[in-house]
């Protein structure tokens, strides 16, 4: 039984193998010169953005336990892999086996209790709880040894990583620039800022420079993150909330008008009379609640 079982998991393996190769040269194709237009277009920069909407798509779909989305979802995110892997491959940096390989070493580094060598000897993993414990101390002894081949941080925001959302590193960064005492000293002062944000954002869409409207855009938001810390807010938690407000009453819109395609013919002012009339609908239901 033991050697069907093995038989079927290595044609398996074989299997994935080889539908992960036709998909990375499906990838390749449509980057090559007469390949798709769009995807010839694309940069690492452009493709960052859908790469953060697929994972949380992954996630809603596993919160709804919806198996074939969840499928499809995965496949939208492995799209991003190969993306990357291609791009990557084509500025001569690395691609999709180096990734591979790479995983497949990190993977057996950190479970010396499934993958001994002489190195590392033979552990014995008691439960989950020590399996994450070990995999914390290998990856710590990484770090250390990363550092060593790298110079000092030469910066107090250093400590602050690039990789984590946008909107906590900006607070993250304000919040180590504080401690210098670079910082308004209260939250009036950034009301003051968010105006001046504001101006110079205009300025830039009337001159319709894209690049200079997302610095000015990014500025904005940098200003809000401050606020919110200065305030004690959670900036994410407060957007999550206004965000479920938002889809409350445009349901209740869409339920009173009766749909959306009804909602498409209205004029502006009937629009904005319906959104009046869900605004007081929702607050009466928040207020029971």
């Amino acid at each position: 039984m033991d050697s069907i079982s093995r038989i079927d998991g290595e044609d398996a393996q074989a299997l994935a193998a080889a539908a992960l190769q036709r998909a990375a040269a499906i990838m390749a194709k449509l980057r090559a010169p007469g390949g798709c237009p769009w995807d010839r277009e694309q940069t690492f920069d452009t493709i960052k953005r859908h790469t953060l909407e697929e994972t949380y798509e992954v996630f809603d779909a596993i919160e709804r336990r919806a198996w074939p989305d969840l499928k499809d979802e995965l496949g939208d995110l492995l799209l991003q892999v190969l993306f990357y892997a291609q791009m990557a491959s084509e500025a001569g940096y690395f691609d999709l086996r180096d990734v591979a390989e790479n995983l497949s070493a990190k993977l057996i580094r950190r479970h010396p209790h499934v993958f001994p060598d002489k190195d590392r000897p033979a552990t014995i993993a008691a439960d989950s709880s020590a399996v994450l414990r070990n995999w914390e101390r290998i990856k710590l002894q990484e770090k250390e040894s990363a550092k060593q081949s790298k110079p000092a941080p030469s910066s107090l925001l250093d400590d602050v990583p690039r990789s984590m959302p946008a909107t906590l590193e900006a607070a993250k960064l304000g919040s180590k620039a504080a401690k210098v005492g670079f910082d308004w000293p209260s939250a009036d002062g950034l009301f003051d800022k968010l105006a001046e944000e504001t101006i110079e954002l205009r300025a830039e869409i009337n001159r319709a420079d894209a690049d200079k409207i997302e610095a000015e855009f990014g500025d904005l938001l940098f200003t809000m993150m401050n606020l919110a810390r200065h305030l004690k807010v959670d900036a994410e938690s407060a957007l999550r909330r206004t965000n479920a407000k938002f889809r409350a009453r445009f349901s209740s819109m869409e339920r009173v008008s009766g749909g959306a395609a009804q909602l498409q013919a209205m004029s502006a002012e009937d629009l904005e009379r319906l959104w009046s009339e869900a605004k007081i609908e929702t607050e009466i239901v928040e207020t029971k609640d």
